[in-house]
Formats: structure tokens, sequence, C-alpha cells
């Protein structure tokens, strides 16, 4: 954790929204002035499509569990290692991964390749990730004691099957049979190193749908907004003004000390009023600590 140079991680599984999410920390980034470096979590990957493709027949013949969600495919020392780098000076290395044709072109590149390694722009007010692992911690490596806020986004799991069928269908071209073996071939490495992020972060926002979303694999639509509640769980409730979010919130209450629940189409709404002065907050001490 640094007072000088920020770091704010958004965590959450694949389909779970994270990016959806970085939209509304990119309006708040804007609104208030707040310059931020940007690392996304697929840049610590550990193989590229073709080499995650052979690794995985490798570890399937030596009976080893091996997805995007385990340790063995992503290089997690590397991420800490970033995470402190710009904690201590500022500025850390990034990369990307291009997914599809689209995001792979201006590089001439093939899709499923990583981008050479650059660093992150001089002056920034904060680091800000969003991806897989942005709070993963085992007994080798920890992420999460880097990072000073870490949000975590956690559809209830049907709903977020159904994200990334729709997600990994319609954008990156992959066939329904496909994404639900990844997601079957995935559970081993979700339960072990997906979920225990969510008792690290200081806020979790669950997203529930009130339709049924019972059979994932065969869900024609994903769940509206307006179809679903927004669970919103504080880690230290301390200094929340729980009456005012429920005050400017319509229709939200209170179903524990620290958690409030809203109508899932007040969910921006709610990150934006909890979010915006928590993160002023670090830039106050950041100021104080660079005089």
């Amino acid at each position: 954790m640094s007072k000088r140079h920020p770091i704010i991680v958004v965590t959450g599984s694949s389909g779970a929204g994270t990016t959806t999410v970085k939209t509304t920390f990119d309006a708040i980034f804007r609104r208030e002035g707040v310059s931020a470096a940007i690392i996304e979590g697929d840049a610590f990957h550990r193989y590229s499509r073709s080499e995650m493709k052979l690794a995985m027949a490798q570890a399937e013949l030596e009976n080893r569990h091996l997805s995007h969600f385990s340790p063995d495919a992503n290089e997690w020392q590397e991420l800490a290692q970033q995470f402190r780098a710009y904690g201590e000076t500022g500025r850390c290395k990034t990369r990307y991964y291009l997914h599809n044709e689209s995001e792979a072109a201006p590089y001439g590149q093939e899709p499923g390749t990583f981008t050479a390694w650059v660093d992150t722009p001089v002056d920034t007010d904060l680091l800000f990730y969003e991806g897989l692992h942005g709070c993963a911690k085992t007994a080798t490596v920890d992420v999460a004691r880097h990072v000073d806020l870490k949000i975590g986004v956690v559809p209830i799991i049907n709903l977020e099957w159904i994200q990334k069928i729709h997600r990994d269908t319609k954008s990156r071209g992959y066939s329904r049979e496909a994404v639900s073996d990844t997601i079957l071939r995935r559970m081993h490495d979700y339960v072990h190193y997906i979920c225990p992020q969510f008792a690290e972060t200081d806020i979790n926002f669950q997203r529930v749908p009130v339709v049924d979303t019972s059979n994932p694999f065969i869900a024609r639509d994903i769940p509206t907004a307006g179809e679903s509640m927004t669970v919103i769980r504080f880690r230290n409730p301390r200094g929340i003004d729980f009456p005012y979010l429920l005050s400017m919130i319509p229709e939200s209450f209170m179903s524990r000390a620290n958690t409030i629940v809203v109508p899932g189409g007040k969910m921006d709404l709610a990150m934006q009023l909890i979010l915006t002065p928590m993160i002023l907050r670090l830039m106050e001490i950041r100021r104080a600590q660079m005089q």
C-alpha cells in the first residue's frame, strides 16, 4: 500500500462484469480530474492462446488442474512486483493481451498474443487494475497487500455464467459448447483462487437477478438491470453514511449492518456515491504526502 502512489483494484471472475464497472471508474476519474495508469489483468497471463492449449493438454495428461484462473497459468509474482513498483515510484510496466482481430490489427499481431511490455505514463495520480486476480493471495504470493482500495464484482454464479456465455459467443467467436466446457473445467480453480479474493476486498458488488436463471446454459438473454438487485457489502462499514445512501437511492434498504441493497438499475449511481469520496480521500492523502 502507498500513500503517495495509491492502487485501486476491481477484481472478479470472467464474465462478472468488471469491465462495466471500469466504465464507472473512468467517469469518476474524468469528472474529478484524476489521472490513472491502467493495468488489465489479462496482461499477466503466462501463456499466449496457442501456448495455453499446449499447456492444458500437458496438464490433462499429468492429471493436473490448469485454467486461466490457476497460479500456473498466471504471472502473479510479476503482478505483485509491478504493484510494488508503482507504490514505490509511481510507475510500473504492463502490456496487452489481444483477444480478437480488432484488438490485434493495430499491432500487426495475431489474436491471442501479447504486446511488448511498456512503462506506464509519468505523473499519474493512481494505478487502476481491472481483471481476475487483483486480490490474489496464496502461500507464496500476496498481491492484495499492495492495494489501497479493493473492489469485488461478484454476480451470483448462474448470472455470471450467463454473462460469460453471451460475451464469449457474441464478442469472441466461441461456440456455446466451448464456453460451457471452459466454465466446467475452471470450477476447481474458481473455488480455490477466485472466491477467496472476496474475503480480501473492501467492497463487494453482487448483482442478483429476480428472474429465473436456474439453467444458465440455455438462457436466451442476460437479465437486465431492471430485473436485478445489487447487494453491496462493506468489509468495514465504519464511516459509511448509510442514511445518506438510503436517501439518495430510491427503493434501497439495508439487509445487514454492513450491507445495502439497491435496485439493479441504480448500481452505477450507488458506485458513484460510494466510490467518489473514497477516491477523493486517497487523492487528499496523496497530496499531503507530496508536499
